[in-house]
């Protein structure tokens, strides 16, 4: 395994011939760089900030790029610190992380990162095990922090539920924070859309998500991150399989697996596929989306409907 320091960080490199990523092993489980083969890194740089977590002398620092966290978030034991080094083995194709038992939780998060081929691809699997003496309800949560600055392209529910036409067909759930008056906001009938640059505060909001995807547009690149949407699970936060999230250092895309009641010694796990596209124009339009949808073959696939 091919071992550099970024952001004074080791880490290990995994490549391909169109992708290149760093997962640390300094701390984690984290992946904290994604660029094309020799191009600038997407995810965010963010080595200086960090939270509180209430017991804990120690800060959860973000470090930036993407993480695993477990629903729902509870701050004495979602923002554990994960400043520790982690334990990485070589799989097929991929890279195998495992963060140390979390004493408060019981619970341990492992990410399997894999490059299927030699595309700009990369299928993450998140797995959370419980490691504790009683049962934990849970859910995993799989959140990719983003250089700002770009658009952020958020699917919407348009079918019909019933064959009537006459049941409400979306949901959005929102946080006290998230001004829904934001001009950064564009509301459509087929997508949100986030311009990321924002100057000051928060937003949040979360909405279940039939069609299995999100997108992020900045500097010609976009970055899509598909997850299977399982319609009749139950999901944290009103039912929300996908969350958004912005202020001014950083955007996060995030999804979530369906709410699981985990015994001892039980896991359960959560893919996202992930993908690069470059040169892709966007003008922030609904039909510019819809096209860039379609060349991209991100409409909902087989799997999200089950």
């Amino acid at each position: 395994m091919n071992t550099i320091r970024f952001l004074n960080l080791d880490c290990v490199q995994l490549k391909n011939d169109a992708l290149e990523l760093l997962i640390t092993q300094s701390v984690g489980p984290r992946i904290i760089r994604l660029s094309f083969t020799g191009d600038e890194n997407i995810l965010a740089e963010l080595p200086d900030l960090a939270i509180d977590c209430p017991g804990q002398s120690e800060k959860m620092h973000f470090f930036g790029g993407h993480r695993l966290w477990h629903a729902p978030q509870v701050p004495e034991r979602t923002h554990m610190p994960d400043n520790q080094p982690v334990s990485i083995t070589e799989i097929e194709r991929g890279l195998e992380v495992t963060q140390a038992t979390e004493a408060v939780t019981g619970l341990q998060k492992t990410m399997r990162i894999i490059l299927p081929d030699d595309s700009a691809t990369v299928v993450v699997d998140h797995t959370v095990t419980n490691n504790g003496t009683g049962p934990v309800e849970t859910a995993p949560w799989a959140i990719t922090q983003l250089k700002p600055g770009g658009t952020a392209i958020l699917p919407q529910s348009t079918e019909n539920i019933d064959p009537a036409g006459v049941w409400p067909n979306r949901s959005l759930a929102f946080w006290p924070f998230t001004d829904i008056a934001s001009p950064n906001i564009h509301w459509g009938n087929r997508y949100l859309m986030v311009d990321t640059n924002m100057q000051e505060g928060m937003m949040k909001f979360a909405f279940p998500n039939p069609n299995g995807w999100l997108g992020y547009h900045h500097n010609q690149t976009l970055f899509v991150k598909h997850s299977p949407f399982q319609p009749e699970a139950d999901y944290f936060d009103a039912n929300s399989s996908s969350h958004f999230f912005c202020q001014p250092e950083f955007l996060e895309l995030e999804t979530l697996g369906p709410r699981t009641m985990l015994n001892s010694g039980q896991f359960v796990s959560h893919q996202e596929v992930w993908s690069l596209h470059s040169p892709v124009s966007f003008d922030g339009t609904e039909d510019m989306a819809d096209e860039i949808a379609q060349t991209h073959k991100l409409e909902t696939s087989n799997e999200t409907k089950k």
